[in-house]
């Protein structure tokens, strides 16, 4: 059976005190550990933030 590409599967979530610039800090994440097969999300709810980390199959 073919594995599904670009699967994710969520690794950890945690919650933060909001930072304007903590999406530079993701963003530089993404870009630098992409061959390892890892992506990570920022979301805000109020004045808090969760950064998830997700392996990319």
């Amino acid at each position: 059976m073919e594995q599904e590409k670009g699967k994710l599967e969520l690794v950890a979530t945690q919650r933060i005190q909001a930072h304007p610039e903590m999406y530079k800090v993701v963003d530089f994440l993404n870009k630098n550990l992409k061959e390892h097969h890892l992506m990570f999300g920022l979301t805000k709810k109020e004045e808090s933030m969760v950064i998830s980390i997700y392996e990319v199959e």
